[in-house]
């Protein structure tokens, strides 16, 4: 665009002058196209050779009337048309005519929406980004919602746009505002309207349930018709200029902080649109007063999923594990989860609760798990020897019994156990279990007894000692003794050669 006294300088070269075309173009440094666009504008005929004909001209009619027909079909589509017709000029020049002759809609005029106090709200989600959450690239959403009347802002970021962020906002919104008003106006985001089809509207059931909560109506805008949520369009533009720019985010929990502390302060100190003797924070002050109550009660706003529980005790929910009881592998449990918290539950049962995490791969643990993990592991290991050794000898079983009711420690007396089985026959092993118990003293030193007996009364060799381990085996080696006679001959010789 030229301003207006460029234009006049080259009508009064054009006319007064005589300049040629390209002469005036050179010598105020425009183009000569923006030359030849002025003086079309004053009604001059176009400068210039008379126009050639093109090979389009023969498909102009074919080219508007299908336009005034479909004033969206697209300049392809046409010039397939015109081919199958009989076209045989380039598509380059056949979408350059399109271009001129694709009739253009006309402007239309907007009247400025006003509403009352505490009629309505508007809120939407604003991408700002990303944030780096560990291994993982999250993307970093601004929730906004204004108030239509008094423009009051609710701003608070969130690592994704899920249902329970959507309504996390909104609860945080509406306790800051005090209350909610009589409508929130949407976009037809996911989150709002699942199906629309001309005004059969098909809301989101999650959504109208927390409407019906909190008495609200929603109300998605017209398709195509941004300016009916202007108000937020326009908030969401005022958090990028007067907020977010150079701005560095350090942390998910200090940009919300400095967010709220924002909302507070600065943007409640601007002017009123609705009334411009007011700020905000005076308008806000009349209309939070007609705001509907708060319900006494909280929505239940969990973001639900359930999930299978493998052999390993760990529950994969966004990207991470979190660690479960080992008595719930090979189960499904539920997963609630908010922006702070997941839990998972086994029917009404909560099983495991943790710190969400938003980072990728990570394994989030509770130390209980594992440590009672490990204490089943170690007990699984005790019972596998023992059922193998009561399987064998069945008695064995009473002598734990009897030994557990007198304090002994079980796993210990079945290591001694089976280092005896290695030393004897089953048959014997009971003889020995059987002798034992009818002592009364159910302890592994009474079965070796008992077994050393039988051998004694069958004039049979002690037991085969277990084989020590190699460092034991080094201290009993035997060291010969090297041979001195070699140092008495030396001595003898010595005594030879000094005889005194």
């Amino acid at each position: 665009m030229i301003s207006r006294e460029r234009e006049a300088q080259i009508l009064r070269y054009y006319h007064v002058e005589k300049w040629r075309l390209n002469t005036i173009a050179v010598q105020l440094r425009v183009h000569h196209t923006t030359v030849q666009r002025v003086l079309a504008q004053a009604g001059l005929p176009r400068p210039g050779p008379p126009v050639r004909p093109s090979a389009v001209d023969p498909y102009v009619g074919l080219i508007v009337e299908t336009l005034r027909r479909f004033p969206r079909l697209t300049a392809s589509r046409l010039f397939v048309m015109a081919r199958e017709r009989g076209f045989a000029g380039s598509a380059s020049q056949f979408r350059h005519r399109v271009a001129l002759l694709r009739p253009r809609p006309p402007a239309e005029a907007y009247l400025r929406l006003r509403t009352l106090p505490a009629e309505q709200m508007q809120c939407d989600w604003g991408h700002f980004g990303h944030l780096q959450a560990g291994r993982a690239r999250r993307p970093l959403m601004a929730f906004v919602m204004v108030l239509s009347y008094s423009r009051a802002i609710y701003l608070r970021f969130f690592l994704d746009a899920r249902m329970s962020s959507f309504l996390a906002g909104h609860a945080g919104a509406f306790a800051a505002f005090g209350g909610v008003a009589r409508v929130v106006l949407y976009d037809n985001l996911k989150s709002a309207v699942l199906e629309r089809q001309d005004d059969a509207i098909r809301f989101h059931p999650t959504l109208l349930a927390f409407a019906a909560h909190h008495r609200y109506e929603p109300r998605p805008v017209a398709p195509a018709r941004g300016n009916e949520k202007g108000r937020v369009e326009r908030a969401i533009r005022y958090v990028r200029d007067a907020f977010f720019a150079a701005r560095t985010v350090t942390d998910l929990a200090t940009l919300n902080a400095e967010a709220a502390a924002w909302c507070a302060g600065p943007a409640m100190q601007r002017r009123c649109p609705e009334d411009t003797d007011l700020s905000v924070a005076a308008a806000f002050a009349q209309e939070q007063a007609l705001l509907l109550p708060l319900p006494a009660d909280n929505f239940d706003r969990h973001e639900r999923a359930v999930v299978r529980i493998g052999k390993t005790p760990y529950a994969r929910f966004d990207l991470n594990d979190y660690s479960v009881p080992h008595t719930q592998v090979c189960r499904q449990l539920t997963v609630l989860a908010d922006t702070e918290r997941v839990r998972l539950v086994d029917g009404t049962t909560v099983v495991a609760e943790h710190a969400r995490s938003y980072d990728r791969g990570a394994q989030i643990e509770d130390p209980a798990h594992l440590a009672a993990l490990g204490e089943h592991k170690r007990a699984a290991r005790r019972h596998r020897v023992s059922d193998a050794l009561i399987s064998a000898v069945p008695a064995i079983r009473e002598l734990l019994v009897r030994a557990a009711a007198r304090g002994h420690n079980l796993g210990s007396i079945t290591v001694a156990l089976q280092r005896l089985r290695q030393q004897c026959t089953i048959a014997e092993l009971a003889d020995a279990v059987q002798d034992a118990l009818a002592r009364d003293v159910p302890h592994p030193n009474a079965v070796r007894l008992a077994l050393e007996r039988q051998r004694e009364q069958r004039a049979q060799p002690p037991a085969t000692v277990v084989t020590l381990p190699a460092h034991l085996q080094q201290r009993d080696v035997i060291v010969r003794p090297h041979n001195l006679a070699t140092y008495d001959r030396l001595q003898e010789s010595a005594d030879d050669h000094n005889p005194d």
